[in-house]
């Protein structure tokens, strides 16, 4: 069942459209991540839902009851701007508060909710001091309790890990997650990490340039995107995108020819980094097989970012950190890769083309 429901809504500011008649229904107790790059519209679509902005046209439902012209008070939605907002001159507590305060709940109710709130947090300690006395991560969790204080049935979540070091970052995600499922409220969680966005998401809602691209499922839209820019949006390292020319069932890319079941004309060829794979493939059938040369290497731990230079284009490739001992830039080595797992798409439309065979020619 959708609990927040965007129909058609459009926002601008001068000749820029941020938003162009997105339609999007998010069901309830779900954690949905509006995912894209920055100036997608992900943080004005919040904005509309709590009540910050207005619509230049269409409507925003919560639980099926029209709300796009009530006031933000009047939503009751646990809102965390990407700027901590807090003020400067209030205590951590008085900060979370805040929004209680203003809507004249009793303060032993106020209480009641902050205690296990700030323990949760792990920012009980903290509730006498100011904010200039917090660390950045601390600031965070204020900002995320003073949202979550107001057992409100929906959270607006923009951003909200932006500028935190990574070993934080990863705390959090694991807490939000937690926090999540234990409310049973519904959570629209906005970000341009696409790393973050696939730890995080239930469901996802891939934005570009103000238009809604595509939304599904987390893992049917990291193996099977039907968008062109979901494909290259979703996912770190990014795809691996080539050009590809279709003439009379042959298709030449440079990564080699393939035979296929498409009309003639030109194709974008995506293939993720993981399925790049090292060396010859042995006797498996269905592989390209080519040669590339290192350029650059990025140790991450247990995997290792190759960049790759091959037939003229460049190439990513995440194989374990044990598979590349030895290399070194400049070294030149095989690859293989199943074209199974190659993705194909109107270049125009983006469109993912159905190729009903696509295979290494032989």
């Amino acid at each position: 069942m959708s609990l927040v429901r965007f129909e058609g809504v459009s926002k601008s500011y001068g000749r820029l459209k941020a938003l162009d008649e997105v339609s999007l229904a998010v069901d309830s107790s779900s954690l949905t991540v509006l995912c894209g790059p920055p100036r997608a519209g992900k943080s004005v679509l919040l904005r509309l839902l709590v009540g910050l902005e207005a619509p230049d046209s269409g409507r925003v439902l919560i639980d099926e009851r029209d709300v796009t012209h009530l006031p933000a008070a009047a939503r009751h939605i646990g809102y965390v701007p990407q700027s901590f907002a807090l003020f400067p001159h209030m205590s951590v507590r008085d900060n979370i508060a805040y929004p209680l305060v203003q809507r004249r709940v009793a303060q032993s109710e106020i209480d009641r909710r902050l205690v296990p709130v700030a323990e949760m947090l792990r920012i009980a300690p903290l509730l006498g001091k100011t904010p200039s006395q917090l660390s950045g991560g601390e600031k965070q969790r204020a900002a995320i309790a003073r949202g979550v204080l107001q057992e409100a049935p929906v959270f607006a979540l923009d951003d909200p890990l932006v500028g935190l070091d990574f070993k934080l970052r990863e705390s959090l995600m694991d807490e939000l997650r937690d926090m999540q499922t234990a409310l049973g409220a519904t959570f629209l969680y906005a970000t341009s990490d696409p790393l973050e966005a696939l730890t995080m998401a239930e469901r996802l809602a891939v934005l570009d340039a103000g238009r809604l691209v595509e939304t599904g499922e987390v893992l049917t839209l990291y193996h099977e995107p039907s968008q062109l820019r979901s494909a290259e949006l979703i996912g770190f390292p990014r795809c691996n995108r080539l050009p590809g020319h279709v003439s009379q069932g042959r298709c030449r890319t440079p990564l080699g020819e393939l035979t296929v079941e498409l009309p003639d004309g030109e194709v974008a060829v995506l293939v993720r980094p993981e399925h790049v794979g090292l060396g010859d493939g042995a006797d498996e059938a269905g592989l390209l097989r080519l040669r590339a040369r290192i350029g650059l290497m990025e140790h991450l731990g247990a995997e290792c970012v190759l960049h790759l230079q091959a037939a003229g284009a460049g190439l990513v490739a995440v194989p374990a950190t044990d598979q590349v001992a030895g290399l070194a830039a400049g070294d030149e080595i095989a690859l293989a890769i199943a074209t199974r797992h190659l993705m194909l798409f109107d270049p125009v439309s983006g469109q993912r083309l159905a190729a009903t065979r696509v295979a290494a020619y032989a």
